[in-house]
């Protein structure tokens, strides 16, 4: 009974089962009956889980060839003393009990403290798989050359020097408090990240604060930090009559000013969220004033346009208030002053001007009114319906349709020359059949190198788009056509 009560404590203390605890004992007890009767037999040991005594049993496996003599016994053999057993079977010979020495003793203590540790480490991943996304209070153990070991109580988790906040130090036995965001099982044991930096722990601590993101009422839907100096948190509330913004603030700034203090004086912009990017982005950029937003969804860029005196409040120190608000609603922002769009503007104007003058043969007058309508490219002129085009303040169908001659001409040109451009530069025919890519396109590829399937194939998407430009392509397109580019390898393997 000794041994149960034995059990019974250890798996008290550690909280681990009661029946792991014997099990290893098990193995323990087998390992020095092993050492005692020799490490060739099968040698198998068990507690009785009601009386506590050990019982201790050799196994030989009966078999019609013998090969180990100690684990094993010959059929024909076997047959003689025990006729009812057949291939396969075990024969049983019980042991008498061991006498444990000094050595056995210690041997088995080492066992019990192993299948104990590894026991405690399976409950510790068991516990905290699933508490990846809360926050967890601890105590300092340790600090190792800037990594802090937190005591969790049944368990000890890591924050890294990088997920801890800047200027932030921690002494053994200060309290802290982290956010889970990994938790893996490594052969040493479960190892439990923690962060201080983690966009999420900010977002939770602000849950533990606002009662109405706690009952869903209010939502977080973004966050983006500079940890340590800055961050920005979008909300929005399912209740109309209820300010998310105001709520998260508090009274007097009381909710706002407990995260501040837990996040070592962080200073937090809530920003109202929304679904319409271009509101979204221009609360994201507050505190700076906006006066104009152009949005390009096929590149996942956002120009704004603010007011000069407005620059360096938007662009923020070392642009951390632009890094934000992009991080924060997931755009590319480019900012401009209203006198840099006003200037670009005129040149944007002036070139497109140039160009209809150059390639329809007209005069400034009709350019300019082309660029007014919002014209920027021949071939938009070229394939616009005729009815749209005779529109147009002034025109008429004939000059639309004299116009619409001209820009077919111009474009067939160009295309003439770009070809025979390409064919000098050696680009393969196999290259140019791909149907995404135009004479200007090929021409680029080709002063690049890229002149046959195989070279275009064995890119990878970003250094097309450095080629092309990412105006002309974008990133997931490129990939696109890289695989399109491969597509012959694949039917190569197949048939080979």
């Amino acid at each position: 009974m000794e041994l149960l009560h034995v059990a019974d404590v250890v798996a008290r203390e550690k909280s681990i089962d009661r029946d792991e605890v014997l099990t290893a004992m098990e193995q323990a007890i087998q390992k020095a009956g092993r050492s005692k009767y020799g490490h060739e037999h099968d040698i198998r040991a068990y507690i009785n889980r009601k009386s506590g005594d050990i019982e201790l049993r050799r196994y030989r496996q009966i078999v019609e060839t013998v090969e180990d003599e100690a684990t094993q016994l010959e059929a024909k053999d076997a047959a003689k003393r025990w006729p009812h057993l057949k291939v396969g079977d075990f024969v049983i010979d019980d042991l008498p009990p061991i006498d444990f020495g000094r050595i056995a003793a210690q041997t088995a203590k080492q066992v019990i403290v192993q299948k104990v540790r590894e026991a405690e480490r399976h409950r510790q991943f068991e516990e905290y798989k699933d508490r990846v996304d809360e926050i967890v209070n601890g105590s300092v153990k340790r600090v190792e050359y800037g990594n802090v070991t937190v005591d969790l109580g049944r368990a000890e988790g890591v924050i890294r020097r990088d997920e801890l906040l800047p200027r932030e130090h921690f002494k053994v036995g200060d309290r802290v408090r982290a956010f889970i965001y990994d938790v893996r099982e490594e052969p040493r044991g479960p190892q439990i990240f923690l962060s201080r930096t983690h966009g999420q722990f900010m977002a939770k601590l602000f849950a533990m604060e606002v009662p109405e993101i706690y009952d869903g009422i209010i939502e977080i839907k973004s966050v983006a930090r500079d940890p340590g100096s800055r961050a920005k948190i979008a909300v929005i509330s399912k209740d109309s009559s209820i300010d998310p913004v105001g709520a998260c603030v508090g009274m007097r700034g009381s909710r706002v000013q407990a995260v501040v203090g837990e996040l070592q004086g962080e200073k937090i912009d809530i920003i109202p969220w929304s679904g319409d990017a271009a509101t979204f982005v221009v609360n994201a950029l507050a505190p700076a004033e906006v006066a104009k937003v152009v949005l390009d969804d096929t590149q996942n860029r956002i120009e704004v346009v603010v007011p000069d005196d407005q620059l360096s409040l938007a662009i923020g120190r070392r642009g951390q208030n632009v890094r934000l608000a992009s991080m924060l609603t997931g755009w590319d922002i480019d900012i401009l002053t209203e006198a840099e769009e006003s200037e670009r503007r005129q040149e944007e104007t002036k070139q497109r001007s140039e160009l209809f003058m150059e390639a329809l043969d007209v005069d400034d007058v009709i350019a300019h009114l082309l660029v007014a309508e919002g014209f920027r490219q021949v071939e938009e002129i070229a394939y616009t319906p005729l009815d749209e085009l005779a529109e147009i303040e002034g025109f008429d169908e004939g000059v639309a349709g004299e116009l619409q001659e001209r820009a077919l001409r111009w474009l067939e040109e160009r295309d003439r020359q770009l070809t025979e451009r390409y064919k000098e530069l050696g680009v393969a025919e196999d290259l140019a059949a791909l149907e995404a890519l135009t004479p200007a396109i090929l021409v680029k590829l080709g002063e690049n190198g890229v002149k046959t399937l195989d070279d275009l194939a064995d890119l990878a998407g970003d250094e097309l788009v450095e080629i092309l430009g990412e105006k002309t392509i974008s990133l997931d397109d490129a990939n696109a056509l890289i695989m399109q580019a491969r597509a012959h390898w694949f039917e190569e393997e197949e048939k080979a």
